[in-house]
C-alpha cells in the first residue's frame, strides 16, 4: 500500500463501524462479553506496530472521559500544557517541548484527530511525530474504550456525565458512570465535574478500588459564567465548568511532572497568568461557533445527547437576545439545519424545540426546520475525510430519518415550514437562497438571517466543509 494521507484514510475508512458494532450489541445475549474484546484486540495491534501498553506511559498521558465536554476538556488541558512549552529565564525545572492532543471524532479532516501543540498535523506528519505530554479523549465509555490500554496516566479527569451510546455503556447513570471510571488508575489523581449523587458515589467507589484520590472540581472562582475574569476561547456557558476540571487536572500534571510549581490550592487563587493564557486561546472548530457571510450568520454547535442539545439550543437563545435586536432583526426568517442519524433524532429534534420555545417564549423558534443528511455534496457525496458508514444505508436512501423529523416538528410547530434535503450541501444552498431572497425585500445590509446548525458533530464537519470549500458568491 501506498504510504500517503489518502491511502490511511482509504485504510482508516475499511474498517468496522462504530454503527455495525452497535447493531452486534443490540442483537447479543451477552453485551459485556463483547465490550472485553476491545482492549485484547487494541493490545494485539499496538503489538503488531511494535509497541506494548507500558511504552505508552513515556507520553506523559493525561486521560479525559465523559459524556459531555470531554473534546473541550482537553483541548483545555492541552492549551493550558502548551504554555509551558518554552523554558522562562532562569528557569531551572524541565519544560515541556511537545503537547500532543488527542479528540474524535473530527469535523473535516482525520487528521484533526490528532495535534500537535494545538495545531493539525500536516498531511506529511500525520502519526509520525513524537511528544512529552499527551492528552487522550476517551471514544466511548472509559473501562473497554481502546484508549484504555494507556496503563500509568499522570492525571486522569471525568467531564460531566448523562445517558448516551446506552447499547453499550447502558441505560442508567451509574452504569454509565461504571464504565467511564474504567479510565482511573492506581498512582494517578482523579477529577471530576460534579454528577448526580448516584454517579458521584460510583466514581468514588472506582477511586477507592484503585486506592488513588477522586477529587470533585467546583467551579474556580475566576470561571464563573457572567463575572469570570477569563475570556474563554470557546463559548457558551457551560464551558466554565469544562473549564475548571481543565485548571484541576493541568495543575496536577505539571506539579507531578515537575514541569511548574503550581500552588495546591490554585483551585481557590488566582490564575496563573499562562493558565489564563490557555484558556483564552484554546479553539475547537464547531462547538458554539459563530461564522458570518452577506447574509447570513451561521450559528454552529454539536448535540448529540438529550443534555448537549439542551445546551446548545441555550446558547443559541442567548445569541438571540444578544444579536438580533431591533425590528428588522424581528421580522427576519430564523432557519434550523438539523440532523441525528443515528440515536433517537425525534427525542433530540423535541429537546430543542422545548428548550428555544422557553428561552423566546414563542412556539415557532425557527421559520425554517431543514432536515438533511450527513452527506456532504449532491454530486460528489461524502469527501473523503467524512466518510461514515456507521449508519443505515437504506435510511439514508430513503431519508426515513429526515422525513420522520420533519413529520415530528410539523407536529408540535404547524407555523414553522419543513424542509428533506438529501445533503447538506442543499440545506445550506436553500438557506443562502432564501438569506438572499429577503435581503431584497428588506433592502438592508443590517441583520442577517440567523441559522442555527445542530445535532450530529457529523453534520457540523460536513457543514463546514460546504462553506468553506464553497464560499457564497452573489448571483449576479
Amino acid at each position: 500500500m501506498t504510504r500517503s494521507y489518502e491511502a490511511a484514510i482509504a485504510a482508516l475508512n475499511s474498517l468496522q463501524t462504530n454503527f455495525a458494532i452497535v447493531e452486534e450489541l443490540k442483537k447479543s445475549t451477552s453485551r459485556e462479553d463483547l465490550n472485553k474484546r476491545s482492549l485484547p484486540e487494541t493490545v494485539e495491534w499496538l503489538r503488531r506496530i511494535g509497541y506494548k501498553p507500558s511504552d505508552l506511559n513515556r507520553l506523559n498521558l493525561v486521560h479525559v472521559a465523559g459524556t459531555k465536554g470531554k473534546g473541550s476538556t482537553s483541548a483545555f488541558i492541552s492549551t493550558i500544557l502548551s504554555q509551558y512549552t518554552q523554558s522562562e529565564p532562569g528557569q531551572s525545572s524541565p519544560h515541556l517541548h511537545k503537547v500532543g492532543l488527542y479528540t474524535s471524532p473530527h469535523l473535516r479532516f482525520a487528521r484533526e484527530r490528532i495535534k500537535i501543540d494545538n495545531a493539525p498535523l500536516s498531511e506529511e506528519q500525520f502519526a509520525r511525530e513524537g511528544v512529552d505530554a499527551a492528552v487522550i479523549e476517551c471514544g466511548i465509555g472509559g473501562e473497554y474504550d481502546c484508549t484504555n490500554v494507556i496503563e500509568q496516566p499522570k492525571v486522569t479527569a471525568i467531564t460531566s456525565l448523562g445517558i448516551d451510546h446506552t447499547a453499550m455503556l447502558g441505560t442508567t447513570i451509574e452504569k454509565i458512570a461504571w464504565h467511564k471510571g474504567g479510565i482511573i488508575k492506581s498512582g494517578a489523581k482523579a477529577f471530576t465535574a460534579p454528577q448526580p449523587p448516584s454517579a458521584e458515589q460510583v466514581l468514588a467507589e472506582r477511586a477507592a478500588a484503585k486506592d488513588t484520590q477522586l477529587d470533585v472540581v467546583s467551579e474556580h472562582p475566576d470561571l464563573r459564567a457572567g463575572s469570570s475574569q477569563v475570556n474563554l476561547g470557546l463559548a457558551g456557558d457551560f464551558q466554565y465548568t469544562n473549564a475548571s476540571v481543565a485548571v484541576a487536572t493541568a495543575a496536577e500534571f505539571l506539579r507531578k511532572t515537575g514541569v511548574a510549581n503550581i500552588s495546591e490550592n490554585v483551585m481557590s487563587e488566582p490564575l496563573p497568568a499562562k493558565f489564563k493564557t490557555g484558556l483564552e486561546e484554546t479553539r475547537l472548530g464547531g462547538r458554539c461557533e459563530t461564522r458570518f457571510e452577506k447574509n447570513v450568520a451561521w450559528y454552529i454547535d454539536g448535540g448529540h445527547t438529550l443534555e448537549s442539545i439542551r445546551l446548545a439550543g441555550q446558547w443559541f437563545a442567548s445569541r438571540i437576545h444578544a444579536d438580533s435586536s431591533g425590528d428588522i432583526a424581528a421580522k427576519k426568517p430564523r432557519i434550523l439545519i438539523f440532523n441525528q442519524q443515528t440515536r433517537d433524532s425525534t427525542a433530540l429534534a423535541r429537546a430543542l424545540h422545548e428548550t428555544l420555545a422557553a428561552a423566546l417564549e414563542s412556539g415557532t423558534p425557527f421559520t425554517h426546520a431543514l432536515f438533511c443528511t450527513n452527506i456532504t455534496y449532491k454530486q460528489a457525496g461524502f469527501r473523503p475525510d467524512l466518510v461514515s458508514m456507521n449508519t443505515n444505508a437504506d435510511d439514508l436512501e430513503l431519508l426515513r430519518v429526515q422525513k420522520s423529523l420533519a413529520a415530528a416538528w410539523n407536529e408540535i410547530d404547524p407555523n414553522a415550514q419543513t424542509q428533506v434535503f438529501g445533503t447538506i450541501e442543499e440545506a445550506v444552498d436553500f438557506a443562502r437562497d432564501l438569506a438572499a431572497q429577503e435581503r431584497k425585500v428588506v433592502q438592508s445590509d443590517e441583520a442577517p438571517v440567523m441559522t442555527f446548525v445542530t445535532g450530529s458533530i457529523h453534520l457540523v464537519g460536513g457543514f463546514l466543509d460546504v462553506i468553506e470549500t464553497k464560499p457564497y458568491t452573489e448571483n449576479p
